[in-house]
């Protein structure tokens, strides 16, 4: 029984929140895509596909229910190891050590948050360029450090890295650099000579490259992986997934690799984050990673991806979206200044419930500083059925 001369308000109230997390909003991508559904509209936020993965894919998850079940080892099980040793090699040209230059995560998300709490203290600069995965300056501001931004100008509908303005952001105080190629949201494709420029500026002040290279399957100009340029490899860290690749972007399966010091100080992090990751889906990794080397899913893969970049394109020309060149990744910018909007996050916000059709407002990937600069910007997301792309396109032009 309670005791007479208590209530249940006696004590302290608990804080809810700490101070790092008091400036965060939810996810630019679960807010539109509830507004996508709210209002049956068809969905070109958020980017995952809306068909099923390669049979090869669910043949390989349905095996991995026979095996073991258990947790699995620290770095990852070793058949799913030694395949992306075995790929990220024979993209690098150099041979990769399974066991220690190659960590499995819990999808990249969790390889970039694992790579940033196990590098920055409190205090260390870490320089984003925009626009951003959202995810980056979060990562930072949980550890404790500082974001630097150095945003991406557009010129003649190309997205520039500008030298000085990297130059004028990396500092004595900068302990990393994040790279996302092929980019999110832009669809850029880093230049050979943009990556030696990022290593240059790595190299001077000791800082640290993390390049997140999920699209890496999915460009139409030549992906230079960061890690093989001259310089890089000793100091960068590369994420990638499954995801992208296969589909399967609720199977969160990920991986860093680098060299055996820096993906050592990851693992440290990581053990104590998720410790490790679904066995059977690593397992069933492994498989169609195999199936991927030995046949032209690769190919076929972009080829396909090509096609509904194209159709969306093509669906776009009779609105009054004007798309910007791109070269990778699964989404399009366009350019909207032709609507009467008074920013991104207004056309967003009436999108699904005037015409039907769901985009996120690219302001969400800027700093406080820079936002201005996607004021008529909206990210489509082509990942989808070419029908459900002509279907959006029909619906957009009635905008005209």
């Amino acid at each position: 029984m309670m005791d007479s001369m208590s209530t249940p308000n006696d004590g302290v109230r608990p804080r809810h929140g700490s101070a790092r997390i008091a400036g965060f909003r939810e996810t630019v991508f679960a807010t539109y895509s509830r507004l996508a559904r709210e209002h049956g509209a068809l969905d070109l936020g958020q980017g995952f596909p809306d068909f099923d993965p390669p049979r090869f894919a669910l043949e390989a998850l349905a095996a991995s229910a026979h095996g073991s079940q258990q947790y699995a080892p620290l770095g990852g099980v070793p058949e799913l190891t030694q395949e992306v040793a075995h790929d990220v090699g024979g993209w690098l040209g150099r041979e990769l050590d399974p066991s220690q230059e190659v960590l499995i995560t819990v999808g990249a998300t969790e390889g970039l948050f694992a790579a940033v709490q196990a590098l920055i203290d409190p205090g260390d600069e870490v320089v984003l360029i925009e626009p951003f995965y959202d995810a980056y300056p979060a990562d930072v501001v949980m550890a404790g450090g500082v974001p630097r931004y150095v945003p991406l100008e557009l010129q003649d509908g190309q997205w520039r890295l500008d030298p000085d303005r990297l130059r004028a952001a990396v500092s004595e105080r900068t302990r990393a650099i994040v790279v996302n190629t092929p980019h999110n949201p832009t669809g850029k494709v880093f230049r050979p000579d943009e990556l030696d420029l990022l290593v240059a500026e790595a190299e001077r002040v000791g800082a640290v490259l993390i390049s997140d290279e999920v699209y890496q399957r999915i460009a139409f100009t030549q992906h230079v992986p960061l890690a093989s340029r001259p310089g890089a490899w000793e100091r960068t860290l590369t994420i990638a997934s499954l995801g992208k690749t296969f589909s399967v972007t609720g199977w969160k399966i990920g991986w860093v690799t680098g060299p055996a010091e820096l993906v050592g100080a990851v693992r440290m992090a990581h053990q104590w984050i998720p410790f490790d990751v679904a066995s059977p889906l690593q397992r069933a990794g492994a498989a169609m990673l195999r199936h991927a080397r030995e046949s032209n899913y690769y190919d076929e893969l972009r080829e396909a991806y090509q096609v509904r970049r194209d159709a969306l394109l093509e669906v776009l020309q009779p609105t009054p979206f004007r798309a910007l060149v791109h070269d990778g990744g699964y989404f399009v910018v366009a350019d909207s200044s032709a609507l009467e909007y008074p920013d991104d996050v207004a056309l967003c916000l009436d999108l699904p419930e005037r015409v039907g059709v769901g985009a996120i407002p690219p302001s969400a990937f800027y700093s406080d500083e820079h936002k201005a600069m996607a004021r008529h910007l909206v990210r489509f997301a082509y990942c989808k059925d070419v029908g459900v792309l002509r279907q959006a396109g029909r619906r957009l032009a009635a905008l005209t």
